[in-house]
């Protein structure tokens, strides 16, 4: 984890599984075509009325395993269906898109060229979520933290281990090339995000479109929160965002999936708030666990699953909530959130819901309209790293 931000997944494994905008078309190609055999095996999600929405969602489902196989989702009409039905909410709207990229449907493009690359690394969920929270949560849902610069938000030290940029270009290159200047790049990262949270076992959530790029990148704008924030303050962070402390508790449990490293724990193992001594809230198994895999001075910083359960390091799931009730909870916000009397409550009930996925999926649609940029605001970027 970076210095200082607890509020999203923190991942290794940045190995060069990009592929220039070229190969991604490519990708497409074998995508759309596994697509349209999903049509007929009933495999693909859809964007859907809300009600049939909320219907579709009532119902157990599969998802993809990890050997990117698929099984029986009900999510289960047709991609190609995805814009059909325009909702609007302010000046965003679900299928902003149907009918300005010609026949191309555009978040059924998003999807295919996402999947192709979750299934090489099934880490990009991880990404992904932390990226979506570290743009909405400095200046707005409107894809500041893609630009480049000397002094641009990618240099802040919280974003050090944001990664995925690369798939963000390579799918802008292609849409660029269907329906130049329609798309913008902060509607790529909230489509992008949500394809990995249901690829990565989450439900499908909707989620509107029509955002607008910002214009502006300072790395003087990041301030996150980090690991060791009281939860009274984190409580009130939100709040100011327009968040509950329960749609905190809800998002926090991005933690579900990705890992931290041992620079952010030692305090907690060895000497916890100058005690000279652990942090008694670590339950002593966990404890003995992490001391051997961040042993006191180690020129190492291993990296650490941030939900402790070895069969759900990647899932999209309530996991994460039943580790920190048993006192499993590897950074100190997370473990404090069960322990909290503002939070208690609202963890207990997590570990032990079955709809978990879908209050998840809610929480994630309302942070992507964060600060949301729309009609004449901003631009439509040509390139995701640089204004026009």
């Amino acid at each position: 984890m970076t210095e200082a931000s607890f509020d999203a997944p923190v991942e290794i494994g940045a190995e060069d599984y990009f592929e220039t905008a070229e190969p991604l078309v490519s990708d497409v190609r074998e995508a759309t075509h596994d697509f349209e055999v999903m049509v007929e095996t009933h495999e693909s999600p859809a964007i859907l009325k809300s009600s049939e929405a909320e219907e579709v969602a009532a119902k157990p489902q599969k998802h993809l395993g990890a050997n990117g196989s698929s099984s029986k989702g009900a999510l289960a009409i047709v991609l190609i269906l995805m814009t059909l039905f325009a909702q609007g909410h302010g000046a965003l709207q679900q299928g902003f898109y149907k009918g300005k990229c010609g026949r191309k449907n555009v978040e059924q493009v998003i999807y295919n060229a996402v999947r192709a690359k979750f299934r090489k690394d099934h880490t990009l969920v991880a990404a992904f979520l932390r990226m979506q929270f570290h743009d909405c949560f400095v200046r707005g849902c409107e894809a500041s933290l893609l630009l480049d610069g000397p002094n641009s938000e990618k240099t802040a030290g919280a974003n050090g281990s944001v990664r995925g940029f690369e798939i963000i270009d390579s799918v802008k290159a292609v849409l660029e090339k269907l329906c130049p200047g329609v798309v913008s790049c902060a509607d790529i990262i909230v489509i992008a995000t949500r394809v990995t949270v249901f690829l990565a076992g989450g439900r499908w959530y909707q989620v509107q479109t029509g955002r607008r790029d910002g214009l502006i990148s300072r790395a003087s704008d990041v301030n996150l929160p980090g690991p060791t924030i009281p939860v009274s303050d984190a409580v009130q962070l939100f709040n100011n965002k327009g968040f509950t402390a329960e749609e905190m508790v809800l998002l926090l449990g991005g933690h579900t999936v990705g890992v931290t490293h041992c620079s952010f724990v030692t305090d907690r193992l060895y000497d916890f708030q100058n005690t000279g001594r652990a942090d008694q809230s670590m339950s002593p198994s966990l404890l003995a666990s992490l001391r051997k895999t961040c042993p006191l001075n180690s020129p190492t910083d291993s990296p650490i699953a941030l939900d402790q359960n070895p069969r759900s390091v990647n899932t999209v799931d309530n996991s994460f909530y039943k580790q920190i009730v048993a006192r499993r909870g590897v950074l100190q916000i997370d473990q404090q959130l069960a322990l909290d009397s503002q939070t208690k409550a609202i963890v207990q009930n997590l570990a032990n819901a079955t709809d978990f996925g879908t209050r998840f999926g809610r929480a994630m649609a309302k942070l992507s309209t964060v600060g949301v940029l729309t009609g004449n605001q901003g631009e439509i970027r040509r390139s995701c790293r640089s204004v026009n």
